[in-house]
């Protein structure tokens, strides 16, 4: 390991290169949140600018769109990695990551009320969009359908670890949203808690799904290169939600290029 440095110091990169040696399940989860830490998407110049209270309401509807996609993706996402299981007990925990994003069955008990794309709507609309809209996903940038593509790929084509731990950048998504829904309320006078109220079940969500799959994780990952496939898995994620912005800011920031076909806000050429 280079310098003889602990796991926790290294960059992710450098850990990929680093040993061949196996890590114990302490260094693994070390090795995988120094992902989170060095590339979740909270990160990201356009995140930044949303909680400073940078954006308008143009760029907001915009970030709502664009976002609707991967939430629509994201029940298909585990319903891929549910179907490839021969385990019940996994299918029944996995299961859950389906009902919190398309909502409980008409008299199924547990859970919330609504689902998470449900209330991503809820927040699209009260933001300005036409919910329809939003829905058809035709107004979505090019670069926001591929990097969805990708991710859905991403689970159906590689091993059942890569699928499961490219899940774990719910490790960092509580960190984001506490951040996040604070400096909305605060700076934006349009958004309140019932528009923001997608993220107050991810609180609990998020957590209780990324303890499980980094149990998995851990579990699974019994060789060096196995080890380095779920840390390649999250970074890869992580890629893919970074891009995602990398194509907002351009779209509607810096230098402000929208693609034919992509959402316009009101008021621009």
């Amino acid at each position: 390991m280079p310098s003889d440095r602990p796991v926790a110091a290294l960059s992710a990169a450098d850990f990929m290169a680093a040993t061949d040696r196996l890590l114990t399940p302490a260094e693994l989860e070390a090795a995988l949140r120094r992902v989170g830490a060095e590339r979740y998407h909270m990160h990201h110049p356009f995140h930044r600018l949303m909680n400073a209270g940078g954006l308008t309401r143009g760029q907001m509807q915009a970030w709502a769109l664009n976002r609707y996609c991967y939430q629509a993706a994201i029940p298909r996402k585990d319903a891929i990695i549910l179907s490839r299981s021969d385990d019940p007990a996994f299918r029944r925990e996995w299961r859950k990551r389906i009902v919190d994003h398309d909502g409980p069955a008409d008299g199924e008990h547990g859970g919330e009320k609504d689902g998470g794309i449900k209330r991503w709507l809820k927040l699209a609309e009260g933001v300005g969009l036409d919910v329809d809209r939003v829905v058809s996903q035709r107004y979505a940038l090019p670069a926001t359908r591929f990097a969805v593509g990708a991710y859905l790929d991403l689970v159906a084509s590689s091993s059942m670890l890569v699928a499961v731990a490219s899940s774990l950048t719910e490790l960092f998504s509580p960190i984001a949203i506490g951040e996040r829904v604070p400096a909305m309320l605060a700076r934006y006078d349009y958004i309140t808690e019932e528009t923001l109220s997608y993220f107050t079940p991810r609180l609990h969500q998020a957590p209780r799904d990324a303890e499980h799959a980094l149990a998995l994780v851990t579990a699974w990952a019994d060789t060096p290169d196995k080890q380095r496939d779920a840390i390649g898995a999250l970074i890869t994620k992580c890629d893919i939600l970074w891009a995602m912005l990398d194509a907002l800011h351009f779209a509607y920031v810096e230098p402000g290029l929208v693609p034919p076909g992509a959402f316009r806000p009101a008021g621009t050429d």
